[in-house]
């Protein structure tokens, strides 16, 4: 066989991604990469390229050109002179750049989810584009998984010449020492703002299915990460296909990661597998995106995919104010003097209308005193998403607001599900809710394809609506509906699906979801 006739992608552990940023630095040919030191590949600084891997590729194409050359075993190696790189001249447009950086500063507009099964890559990805670690709790960071909702912001920006669209920190990483951000780093024009976006990083294991359920209800849109090095579907990767259907998310982007951990051949197979795996649910058509979030490969295609799959959604902002919480916490630090204690943050989703810095609001269900729940009153202090302070927060995005209250009612994520208002706005309480429930055919989130059966009297169950759990025990079966009790009670903002899961195996699995006929 020729050498020449052999393409890059044909050494093990170069994709599509990485073999163009070596044809970008000019190596074109496996000839080219055999005859390079590995000092000098590595000098190329191309991206996902160090020493370990810089060896592996050399000593890969090295042994495929030595097995077809025979002709010229005689031929002394000749070094590769390194390829020199054009500078891109930065075209200054200060009056532009200035008003970028008031737009990155702005409220997101959108909040993208990214679920699938435990270790497929999910806040890999999100490091990647936005260059936080959203595993933030020392638990998460000893066993390696994520455990809470974990959340980022972003900016998406764009490049008319190049057409290429990327995030901040990925211009970031992109701009070389010395010089100024905010522009291309190939061709040197000022890059231009699209949008902010938020992402919630959902567990994938499957105790935490409830806490993905819940952060399925803050979702715009989401990818499904599904790792090319296990067969597809694993048992979440259906779960939480399942959950975005009922949560009635339809702008879906499948990333097919980890494909830097297989041969070409294993990745198209995993291609097949997703492609009938997907048929006939809400992803159906969703494009299926191959990556490697470690080594940053296509990850300016699923930027490019945020702007053409998912767009911002429109809100109403003359509507009475609602705010789910899905996050609350205690800020201040151990000792913090009494004079010095911060009051505590309410974390989560602006569902309609909005608030301003010293706003009062309401808090529902409350605090529970004898068997009974007492709505919390108090002032926002301040609003701010990521590092940055807003003065108005609206629908989009995920927000944190400032209050007075004590700190030690927010403490470990205590009001999680509350729904937050104008005074006197909010619903009522409710303890009982009658449901017209949709069943699955089967359970998913299990290895064997277990018969959903009907709902049994006093059964008890797990109920997630919004970013709330709650326990509902079934009281009465009528001809198409179940009336349920609901333990705790809950502030139901409009329109929300109740997921209903079941005990099965010592896990409370996902066997379908219900719409309110009537509460109280």
């Amino acid at each position: 066989m020729n050498i020449m006739a052999r393409e890059l992608e044909d050494v093990p552990g170069i994709g599509k991604a990485t073999a163009d940023r070596l044809r970008a630095a000019g190596i074109e040919t496996i000839e080219r990469l055999a005859n390079i030191e590995v000092n000098d590949l590595v000098g190329l600084k191309i991206k996902g390229i160090g020493d370990p891997t810089a060896l592996k590729y050399v000593n890969s194409a090295k042994t495929i050109f030595n097995e077809n050359k025979s002709d010229e075993s005689s031929k002394p190696k000749q070094k590769t002179p390194l390829p020199t790189k054009e500078e891109p001249k930065i075209k200054k447009d200060t009056g532009k750049i200035s008003e970028l950086k008031d737009l990155i500063k702005k409220q997101a507009e959108c909040n993208i989810g990214l679920v699938g099964h435990v270790d497929h890559g999910k806040t890999t990805l999100v490091k990647a584009l936005t260059g936080d670690w959203t595993d933030r709790h020392s638990e998460e960071q000893e066993r390696g998984i994520s455990i809470k909702l974990g959340y980022s912001n972003a900016t998406i920006l764009y490049c008319s010449t190049c057409d290429q669209y990327l995030t901040y920190h990925m211009a970031e990483l992109a701009r070389e020492k010395g010089k100024p951000n905010l522009y291309c780093a190939n061709c040197g024009d000022a890059l231009e703002f699209k949008r902010n976006i938020s992402f919630v990083d959902a567990p994938g294991h499957e105790i935490l299915m409830a806490t993905m359920l819940s952060g399925a209800s803050l979702m715009n849109g989401a990818c499904l990460l599904i790792a090319a090095d296990e067969k597809c579907p694993q048992p979440q990767t259906r779960e939480h296909l399942a959950a975005l259907n009922i949560a009635g998310i339809k702008n879906i982007i499948i990333i097919q990661n980890k494909i830097d951990a297989v041969s070409k051949e294993e990745t198209l197979e995993n291609y097949k597998q997703i492609k009938e795996f997907v048929q006939g649910t809400v992803a159906e058509n969703a494009p299926i995106i191959p990556i490697s979030a470690v080594f940053g490969a296509n990850i300016n295609l699923v930027v490019r995919a945020f702007q053409e799959i998912i767009p911002s959604p429109t809100m109403n902002e003359n509507d009475k104010f609602q705010f789910l919480i899905a996050r609350s916490f205690d800020i201040n630090r151990p000792g913090t003097s009494i004079d010095s204690l911060n009051g505590g943050v309410i974390g989560g989703s602006v569902l309609k209308g909005r608030i301003e810095v010293g706003s009062t609001i309401e808090i529902r269900p409350g605090l529970r005193r004898e068997n009974k729940y007492t709505p919390l009153t108090s002032t926002v202090i301040s609003i701010s998403q990521g590092s940055n302070r807003l003065d108005v927060a609206k629908p989009g995005g995920l927000i944190g607001l400032g209050t007075k209250l004590d700190p030690s009612l927010t403490r470990g994520d205590s009001l999680i599900g509350q729904l937050v208002g104008e005074l006197d706005s909010l619903p009522e309480v409710i303890s009982e809710v009658e449901l017209e429930v949709k069943l699955l055919e089967r359970v998913i989130g299990t290895e064997d394809q277990i018969k959903v059966h009907d709902l049994r009297h006093n059964e008890k169950l797990l109920l997630v609506v919004g970013t709330e759990k709650t326990a509902g025990t079934v009281i009465k079966i009528l001809k198409n509906s179940y009336i349920l009790t609901l333990s705790p009670p809950i502030c139901l903002p409009e329109d929300f699906i109740f997921a209903v899961s079941r005990m099965i195996n010592r896990r409370y699995r996902l066997i379908g979801y219900g719409k309110t006929i009537y509460q109280k």
